[in-house]
């Protein structure tokens, strides 16, 4: 018997109420704040991943899925939503936009290849926005606030921001070689990724969640006590806004997020129980981005939200989501005459607006009816030979077993 591969998931009718709520809610929310729609392809240039994640970061080591396609291009599969984004940005122009230029996708499917955990996949969903071309904190704030609201207005409850600054580019230097001077005498008791990442990437080592490495992080320096002036102004303006706002965050200094392209603001929502895999968003902002792709310097902001991770945190929760829409009426139909009058009555429902299925045909009534009953149909429509003599069909509802006879172009209005 064939499966589904390693880490991907079947979405079934039974789960697509969560789906369809989560994307609705997302997309009214995103208009409400003004941004507007983007899709992007599902693979892009492999390199525009490299640039911008970080050949040194575990996404682009470990998780991409990339190939060569029939012209010998080395494409990846999306591991992520915003460097595909900034790519069409640029490509398409819209640095001539009023800026900042506000977008948002969602259901994008993304691809790492990583270990499958509860709420983590190979393939997964995110809710993707993004905020290019204004370096204003109250814009980081606008970001935050989004990502806030979206989960509130999912229902989902006991949520915390948590919040910390990296700095910019120019602050980045001093900061590392202080945590390499703390790093280096810990270097044998580091796990084998912490040891490279002390030489390719140290800012990573705050971001290891394995036992032997976790203990370190919590003295080592902190970012925030190697902000520049203008970089400390970010950084209060943000946080005196968020609590002008009433939203509550906590910092955590050892918070740097695992993309390379991050400066100042970096951000995570999680619910408050255990587990490293409970952040369900997060993002913040990545003023050289738009410069390592080609454009011109250009900062922006924005975040992420992977859509298995919101629906399992809402049926832990026990957060009821509207149903799927049920079927209305099952058209039962008895003799070889009937049958095509009940597929035309079937039809004609549908046009009216009206969810109607054909019950098995050659069947009994009873176990036509006994289909009626197996699909929670709210009206079976019988037809049989007298009735289509008669121009009438019977309305049966299901819930009491009430019975009367309407006129067949008047069976629509019946059952609504």
């Amino acid at each position: 018997m064939f499966r589904s591969p390693r880490g991907t998931a079947d979405i079934l009718p039974a789960d697509q109420p969560y789906w369809r709520y989560v994307e609705t809610t997302a997309a009214e929310l995103c208009e409400r704040f003004g941004y507007g729609r983007i899709e992007t392809p599902i693979f892009e240039d492999a390199k525009l991943f490299n640039r911008s994640v970080g050949e040194a970061t575990d996404i682009v080591e470990k998780e991409t899925y990339s190939f060569k396609d029939r012209g010998n291009d080395d494409l990846t599969l999306r591991p992520e939503g915003t460097a595909p984004v900034c790519r069409a940005y640029l490509e398409h122009g819209m640095h001539v936009l009023p800026q900042p230029v506000r977008l948002y996708s969602i259901h994008a499917q993304m691809f790492r290849y990583d270990r499958p955990q509860a709420g983590r996949y190979r393939q997964f969903h995110q809710v993707n926005v993004e905020a290019i071309g204004s370096q204003e904190a109250a814009v980081d704030v606008e970001i935050i606030e989004m990502a806030w609201r979206l989960f509130a207005k999912l229902g989902l409850r006991n949520l915390t921001v948590v919040l910390n600054s990296i700095g910019d580019r120019s602050d980045r230097p001093t900061y590392i070689a202080a945590l390499k001077r703390y790093y280096e005498p810990l270097a044998a008791q580091l796990c084998g990724d912490c040891k490279r990442r002390l030489e390719t990437n140290p800012l990573r080592l705050l971001d290891c969640k394995k036992e032997t490495c976790r203990p370190h992080t919590e003295q080592a320096p902190r970012t925030l006590d190697f902000l520049s002036d203008s970089s400390r102004g970010h950084w209060n303006e943000l946080t005196a806004s968020l609590k002008t706002l009433h939203i509550p965050f906590t910092i955590d200094h050892r918070l740097v997020r695992g993309l390379d392209y991050y400066t100042h603001t970096v951000f995570e929502i999680v619910p408050q129980e255990d587990g490293a895999q409970s952040t369900i968003g997060g993002g913040g902002r990545y003023d050289g981005l738009i410069e390592q792709l080609g454009g011109k310097p250009t900062p922006a902001v924005g975040f992420a939200t992977g859509m298995e991770r919101i629906i399992l945190n809402l049926k832990r929760q026990g957060i009821a989501v509207p149903g799927q829409r049920g079927i209305t009426a099952v058209v039962v139909h008895l003799g070889d005459g009937a049958r095509a009058h009940a597929l035309s009555l079937a039809s004609s429902l549908r046009e009216q607006g009206v969810t109607a299925v054909l019950a098995p045909g050659g069947k009994s009534m009873k176990a036509q009816m006994r289909y009626a009953e197996s699909v929670g149909a709210a009206y079976a429509l019988i037809l049989g030979d007298d009735e289509v003599r008669q121009g009438v069909v019977a309305v049966k509802r299901m819930a009491d077993g009430s019975q009367r006879q309407v006129a067949m172009s008047e069976a629509a209005a019946a059952v609504r």
